[in-house]
Formats: C-alpha cells, structure tokens, sequence
C-alpha cells in the first residue's frame, strides 16, 4: 500500500482513454446489452438524417462470424473538409474525440437523439476495428481507425469519377478485450431496426443476415406508423382488446405520435420514446401521457355520470389493461445518463398531458359505444381491487412455502415442502375426504376437507368472505395470502385441484370455488395453478376389463365398443365417499392415470360476465338462462 499521495499520483485519462477504461459509464455494461448499445448508437445517428428529412433508406449488415456490424445511410454524409480550429478533419474529430458534433444546437438538426456529442466516439474506443465510408459532393471518402484513434488518413477513394448519392457507412468489430468472447444477436437487431420503421414513416430498412446460410434479407417499412405497431404488441401479448384503439399525431413543440387500447391484461404496458430513442425507464413524457389519460378518462365518466353507486376508480383501475405507444420529439431534451434510459424535462410532462387529455376525451365522446366498454372494463378493475383489498384487510396471511404453523387442524399435509411436487386436493365432504387421505401419495398430495357449500363470494361482503371458516381454512392451507398481501411465491403447492362429486351438486361447489378464486386469488388462476379433478361417474366391468367413464356419454360410448355378447356390470357412484381410496386413486389422484382439466380464463370480460349473472345478486340473468334452456331439463343429472 502506498504511504504517500502527492500529485504524481494523479492520472488524467485523455482523449477516449476514460471510455475503454470505464466503458459501463457511457454504454451501461460490457455485457450483451452493452455490445447492443454499440449498434444503436450508431443506427441513432442514421437515425437523425431521417428524422430532420435528409434520409430515408437505412441498410444494416451483420458479418458471417457475427462479430461485424456495417450500418450505411443515404444522408448528407459527415463533413469530410478540415475543422480551422482544430486542423483535422470533421469525420476524425467526430469519430476520435468526446463531445465533438453537429447536435449541440438546433441549426443543422432540429431533433435529435446524439446530444452529448459521445455516441459515435465511444464506439470508435470500443472497437478494434472501425471503417467510415463518406458520399458527398460527388467524392467518396474513407478513414481507418482501432480503439479510438485514426489509423489512416481522411483519403478520397473515388478518384476523378463522379459519386452519385450521399450518405455514411460506418463498419465497426467491438474490442475483445472489453467485451471478451461475444456474438451479436440477429433477432434482437432486426426487432430493433423494425421498431423504427414504426417510428419513423416513410423510413425503409434492409437488414442483411450474413450468419445465415444463405444470407437473410428483410426489408422493413411501416405506413402506418405507431398505429400499425399497436396491433403488432397487443397481438404479441395475446390479450385481447377492449373497445377500439385511440392514436393522435401532433404537431407543434413537442411532435407527438401516440398509439392506445385498453386491453384484458391486468397490468398497463406503455412504450415510449424521445428523438427516436427507447426510454425503458419512461420519464416525464411517460407521466404526461398517464396524467392526460387519466384526467380524459375521469372527466368523461364524471360527465356523463356513468359510475354505478358506490364504484370509486382510481387512476390504476383506469389504466389498467392499458398498451400505449409514445413518440415524443423534444428539442433540448435532458437525458438520465449517456445510455438515455430516461427523460428528465419537466416541461414536457405538462405538453404532453395538454395534448392527450382534450384529443382523447373528444374521442370518447365521439366513439359512446367504444367509450362504454372502456368504461367497463375500468369499473371491473375497481370492483376486483375494492374486493381483494377489503379481504386483505380481514385475513391475515398464514404461512409461508415450508412454514407449517397455524395450518387448518382439518388438512392432511404432504411432507413435501417443495411446491413444484405437492398439491393440494380440495374435496367436497369428510366422507369423501377419508377416501382421499387413504388413496393419496402422502409425500406430495394434501388433501382439505369441505363440509358442504361455500359462501357465493359474489354475493357477500369481504366480512363475510374472512369470516366463513372454509374459505379461511383455503387462503391458510395455500399459504400466499389474499388481496394486496398476495405473493404467488409464498404458495405451498403448485396444483390445486377441486375435487368434488361428478354430479349437479358437486358442479355447483366447484362454481362457488371458482367464483371465490377469481375474486380473491385471481393470479393463482391466471398462473394456471388451479386444476379441475374428473372423478368418474361410471364403472363398468366387461370381459375382466373394468372400463370408467365421466358421464353418460362417454359410459354410452365405451358400451358401444363392446361385443355384442358381452353382459356388462354398470355401477353409477351416488359420491365420492362410495369410491374405495384404491379406485379414488386409480381415477382420480394418481397423476399417471387421472384425467384432470387446467383452468384457463381467454377472457376476462367474458369471466365477469358469467360469474355476474351466474352467481351475482341480479336473478333476471339465471332466470333467463333457465327458461332459455329448460327443454335441456330432462338431461341434468340431479
């Protein structure tokens, strides 16, 4: 350790020394996403010629080891000629030195992303190998360089001929030894170079594959703009959507290009970018766009008065379920650090909500019918928070994965404390529950007893719902809490199945289970953790065979299969509690043979719409679909 520090030991990094000797401070790692970083910097500064009207067509290239990027543009091309301060040319001065560029005021670019002057320099200092190709005034240019510094002249490569065109090619292998043993990934360039196309109408870009064999050509062009992009990211999210899409363009200061839908998700999915820039880390553009959204979608309601009595929505309940897309262009934006994760101009938050709030409320008021399922769909996700937070307040979470404390004293637990192997049967009556104890693997099956029908959970108040003991005795034995106290990580047992008689009777306790869990557990099922158990409703012996069926339609099958001199032994099981724990098992439990279903929810408007009329306090629903269906009567089985 030194014992003296003077001023000889103070270093000073010059020129790109303090990027390859800090390389995270300018591109956040010298991991995968950094080496990405690399390659958008240099697409940002195309980018830029598009965005202020010079360019058009982008063209990117990935080598054949793919560890080389070449990006060429149709631009101005960077000034080649010599800077009178500082005796070099502008392309060395620009790719060789921090801070040096054309963005440092609004004269030859209105917009931009590259702001700092850094992002083509720092990929110069990260690369071992860099080329840039420059077309302009008739002449083509081309110098060489190696970890930040030129290793050629400014040289004009095309002779006495004439050059048609102009634009930039810039051709870079990063430094092994920042980034050590790498590869660039294709899919996730060529879903970035797709992206602006989106962002940017009118810009075509051709993306060459050269690691494919034969190489990989797409071409890339979007019309539509963010709009079209919309439909592309709900699709890919695969949940459906709720009245139409709203979009806006805007000009003026800040240019605003904005996408919206509501959708069946339960969380909200915004993406946002500034100058063409992602901003994964949103910003004030983002706060804008959720204040504006808001403050349209509230005052719509509160105009037409269409909240239901006692319906309180907050502005998570409105935009929830909500995909937006938002393109900002700003002109002296305030990025959070060099790798431009944020923004941080406080003006725009307020240009931004000034723009959306009246563009999106008029229309709402022009679109009543699409305005209404929006509105919806909001006071749906209110009344599922108000539900879970209000049982939250009465139960008190149990347990934990491996903490066996405080469990129902009627439950028979599985010794397995590892989720991803135990289960959990919920089975209706002791009698049945007995049958389930003995057939059960008693390492990973648990088994908990019902005692008759539950609470309807859609008609009774969160006291109501905390203090029933059976419901109680559930939200214990699965251990991950209820309401805002819910962690789906604190859940003993990965399956949980609903294991009740194969007859109307049992049909309706699994319909209560089922409402119970969409109100209060909604997550368990949307994780797919809640399984419905087939117990058969039939045995049949025929010829030494013992065949089991679900229903009459599959009994009245399998006697169709049988030789016509065969006398088969039919035996219908009034219950469970008649099946012998050997035959619950055979058919039921044992995940070799059991025939069991997942419960899935495609829609979760539709879900609501079920439950509600199904189980709500309205009866005009279930008495219409009685009379509708009471020719069907003669077929239930009672």
């Amino acid at each position: 350790m030194a014992t003296t520090y003077t001023a000889r030991d103070i270093t000073v990094l010059e020129g790109l020394e303090p990027v390859r000797k800090r390389p995270s401070m300018y591109i956040g790692g010298v991991d995968a996403r950094g080496l990405h970083h690399l390659v958008n910097e240099i697409v940002d500064n195309a980018i830029d010629e598009v965005i202020n009207g010079y360019a058009t067509r982008l063209e990117v290239t990935l080598s054949s080891d793919g560890k080389e990027i070449e990006v060429t543009d149709n631009g101005r091309g960077i000034p080649v000629d010599v800077h009178p301060k500082y005796k070099k040319s502008a392309l060395e001065l620009i790719l060789t030195t921090l801070h040096a560029g054309g963005k440092f005021d609004q004269v030859n670019y209105v917009h931009s992303g590259g702001l700092h002057g850094v992002g083509s320099s720092v990929v110069c200092a990260l690369s071992s190998e860099m080329t840039a190709v420059v077309r302009r005034d008739g002449h083509e240019w081309k110098q060489t360089y190696a970890q930040g510094r030129a290793t050629s002249k400014v040289a004009k490569i095309s002779g006495g001929e004439k050059v048609r065109g102009s634009g930039t090619t810039i051709r870079f292998r990063p430094d092994a030894e920042i980034f050590g043993k790498f590869s660039f990934d294709a899919q996730e360039i060529r879903e970035r170079l797709e992206a602006k196309t989106y962002l940017h109408r009118g810009l075509r870009v051709v993306f060459l594959d050269e690691t494919q064999k034969p190489p990989r050509r797409d071409e890339f062009t979007h019309e539509g703009g963010l709009a079209d992009w919309l439909t592309h990211v709900v699709a890919q999210r695969g949940k459906g959507m709720t009245g139409g899409a709203f979009s806006l363009a805007r000009e003026g200061e800040p240019r605003l290009e904005l996408a919206l839908v509501w959708t069946e998700a339960t969380d909200e999915h915004v993406r946002s970018y500034v100058n063409g820039i992602s901003t994964p880390s949103g910003g004030t553009h983002e706060n804008g766009l959720r204040s504006g959204v808001t403050k349209a979608v509230r005052n719509y309601v509160e105009t037409h008065e269409l909240l239901p009595k006692g319906v309180a929505v907050t502005a998570e309940d409105i935009r929830e379920g909500l995909v937006a897309l938002l393109s900002a262009y700003v002109l002296e934006p305030q990025f959070q650090g060099q790798t431009k994760d944020r923004l941080n101009n406080p003006e725009v938050a307020a240009q931004v909500d000034g723009a959306v709030r009246p563009a999106l409320e008029k229309w709402l008021n022009e679109n009543p019918t699409l305005a209404e399922q929006i509105v919806s769909r909001i006071v749906l996700a209110s009344r599922a928070r108000e539900a879970s937070r209000a049982a939250a307040r009465e139960v008190t979470r149990k347990t934990a994965v491996s903490h066996r404390l405080n469990l129902p004293g009627k439950l028979a637990d599985c010794s397995s404390t590892d989720p991803a192997t135990s289960e959990l049967f919920i089975v209706e009556g002791d009698s049945a529950g007995g049958s389930a104890k003995q057939g059960r693997d008693r390492h990973t099956q648990a088994i908990l007893p019902l005692r008759g029908k539950v609470l309807n959970a859609e008609q009774a108040n969160a006291a109501k719902v905390s203090g029933n003991r059976e419901l109680s005795d559930i939200i214990s034995a699965l251990g991950c809490g209820v309401g805002a106290d819910f962690d789906l990580g604190k859940l003993r047992y990965g399956k949980v199945f609903l294991l009740m008689d194969a007859d109307a009777d049992g049909h309706h306790i699994s319909t209560l289970l089922l409402t119970f869990f969409w109100r209060h557990l909604p997550k368990l099922i949307e994780a797919g953790h809640v399984y419905l158990a087939q117990p058969p409703l039939y045995r049949i012996d025929a010829a030494r065979e013992t065949h089991w069926a679900l229903d009459e339609k599959e009994r009245d099958a399998i006697l169709a299969k049988l030789p016509k001199n065969v006398k088969p032994e039919i035996m219908r099981f009034k219950g469970l509690g008649e099946m012998m724990p050997e035959q619950l098992k055979q058919t039921t439990l044992d995940p070799r043979r059991r025939r069991a279903l997942k419960v899935i929810v495609p829609s979760a408007l539709e879900a609501e719409r079920v439950i509600g009329e199904l189980m709500g306090k309205d009866a005009s629903a279930r008495y219409r679909f009685i009379t509708e269906r009471a020719k069907d009567a003669d077929d239930l089985d009672v």
